[in-house]
């Protein structure tokens, strides 16, 4: 009892920071909970912490008109330059024209950032297990702790996904990348779920992130692709006038790129949609104080039970999404990899 106490004041305090930004537009203005929900999913130029605390983010800009790149914050754009709101508060530059476009932008952008924290979590965390290794024979008992824990979960990923996927003879060169893939969406999604620095970041939420890893799968697939792959392909086992038509090999050539399209899609939805949630139903507790006392506190309370749910429901998800981008990726590149049948 003790321990689901611990844990339900746990997530109620992971989601005070969420209740305060909420807060912030009620002040004076009427709550726009789509506006809220839309900032908070989208990539920022500075690191919102609460209230009026902010950390800016370095900007770095190259001016259309001059050629000149300019480093600045935020609060410190140079002339010409401005934030679209209409583009999701990217920045653009305004020409002698009139026009707007968009200029280069090396930005390190909040979404950067996170993704650097991640990179330097799994530094910190994997170099701690290779040191315990080394340090420890062959012959030592198996590691206990976080350790442990690590090795377990290692195992587990490439045993029982990437091996029985891809196949005992082709799945060592594939592990690094998938099991790279698995623990860079999984801390990443665990950081997400932290509304405080150094996490809260929508990372994986973002198509432009889901859109990279899954450009690597699709490299990983048909770069390596064996000669049985391609001829699945584009001279499949089909009666001739399916292939001379074309109706097959259009078919299937059309799958080499629905299949990273799938998994570009199925992490970036399912984790905005949990991000939004959560945000949703912190607003609503705000909502709720302005359709009366009696509603509105029956709203505010099935508000905060749905707020621990999404939360504890997230940290499944984190595990589960991780969990299948790699499997699917394990499974696509194993058909890569076909072996020839011929009687």
């Amino acid at each position: 009892m003790k321990q689901f106490k611990s844990i339900c004041l746990l997530l109620a305090l992971l989601t005070l920071p969420l209740a305060a930004q909420a807060g912030e537009h009620q002040e004076g203005e009427e709550l726009n909970i789509p506006e809220i929900v839309l900032h908070h999913l989208a990539d920022a130029y500075e690191w919102h912490i609460v209230r009026d605390i902010s950390l800016p983010l370095p900007i770095i800009i190259r001016s259309e008109t001059t050629g000149q790149w300019h480093f600045c914050t935020e609060h410190s754009l140079p002339e010409g330059f401005f934030f679209n709101e209409e583009a999701h508060g990217k920045i653009y530059e305004r020409l002698a024209d009139g026009t707007a476009v968009r200029p280069i932008d090396l930005s390190i952008t909040r979404n950067v950032l996170q993704i650097w924290i991640v990179v330097a979590v799994l530094l910190v965390v994997f170099l701690s297990c290779a040191r315990w290794y080394k340090k420890h024979d062959k012959t030592d008992n198996a590691p206990k702790g976080f350790v442990g824990a690590m090795e377990l979960l290692v195992m587990m990923i490439n045993d029982d996904v990437i091996k029985s996927s891809i196949g005992e003879k082709h799945y060592r060169k594939y592990a690094p990348y998938l099991l790279t893939v698995f623990f860079f969406i999984f801390f990443t999604n665990l950081l997400g779920l932290l509304p405080i620095f150094p996490g809260g970041s929508n990372v994986t939420g973002n198509i432009n992130v889901t859109f990279f890893l899954a450009v690597c799968t699709f490299l990983a697939i048909n770069l390596f692709g064996n000669r049985e792959y391609w001829k699945e392909i584009f001279w499949p086992d089909v009666p001739l006038f399916l292939k001379a038509i074309p109706i097959m090999p259009a078919i299937e050539l059309f799958g080499v790129f629905t299949k990273p399209f799938a998994l570009m899609i199925r992490l970036f939805a399912n984790m905005m949609a949990g991000h939004a949630m959560i945000l949703a139903f912190t607003c609503v507790i705000f909502l709720g104080w302005t359709l009366g006392p009696v509603m509105g506190t029956g709203l505010n309370i099935f508000s905060a039970i749905m707020l621990l749910f999404m939360n504890a429901l997230e940290l499944l998800v984190a595990f589960v999404q991780a969990y299948v981008f790699t499997m699917l990726s394990a499974v696509f590149i194993g058909l890569a990899h076909k072996e020839h049948h011929g009687s």
